[in-house]
């Protein structure tokens, strides 16, 4: 069942509207119900929350909480933070890659939802999930031996916000993709900002950018 509260808030979107529009299509398509939830779409297996979408600055995502869980066969699931144990995130820049994707999405949507139903197997899962460690990339390691501001600036932010960028950085399996990340961060480390802070001055949720600067 389709929510209104959920259309008013997709109608007012600005950015990654119509994907937002496709991502909800397929989530309703397996059977999964919606709701407005902290601000964004949820969608609900037996009144169990399972996903969200959720529009970022640069990338539209659904958030799968219980992603770790999946069988990622196609390397398309990465961590949304540094604090993150079972949630998962799936990221699109556009309508032509979520219909591209659509049967993936389906598949690893009807994986969610058995996991969900399943809740002893869910509960062995969980406890098998190991913490992610933080290791610096091979990439991002040659690029620090070679810029002393940047490995001075970078091991002057918290363990949080260092965190946040090595899973950040560490997730494409390709080590240009990896690198070509690092490049477009290097301004904001040098800036003593965490990958979420906002940088412009005008978020209502500072530090964490909440897409603001895009309207100004």
């Amino acid at each position: 069942m389709m929510s209104v509260k959920v259309d008013a808030y997709i109608n007012g979107l600005k950015t990654w509207k119509k994907e937002a529009i496709n991502l909800r299509a397929i989530l309703l398509s397996v059977g999964l119900t919606e709701e407005l939830k902290w601000g964004r779409p949820c969608y609900m297996y037996n009144g169990k929350n399972l996903v969200a979408i959720t529009p970022l600055k640069e990338q539209c995502a659904l958030n799968i909480f219980n992603g770790a869980l999946i069988n990622d066969t196609h390397e398309l699931l990465i961590i949304p933070g540094e604090n993150s144990k079972s949630a998962r995130w799936m990221k699109f820049s556009s309508v032509a890659e979520i219909t591209k994707k659509s049967k993936i999405i389906k598949a690893y949507l009807k994986d969610a939802i058995e996991i969900e139903g399943n809740g002893e197997k869910k509960k062995v899962a969980l406890e098998k999930i190991k913490p992610v460690e933080n290791k610096i990339p091979i990439e991002f390691q040659d690029i620090l031996n070679k810029n002393k501001a940047l490995n001075t600036a970078f091991k002057a932010l918290t363990p949080g916000r260092q965190r946040g960028y090595l899973l950040f950085f560490s997730a494409p399996k390709q080590s240009q993709t990896i690198i070509t990340r690092i490049e477009k961060y290097i301004p904001k480390i040098l800036c003593g900002k965490g990958i979420n802070d906002c940088t412009c001055g005008h978020s209502k949720q500072m530090p964490t950018c909440d897409g603001s600067h895009k309207y100004f």
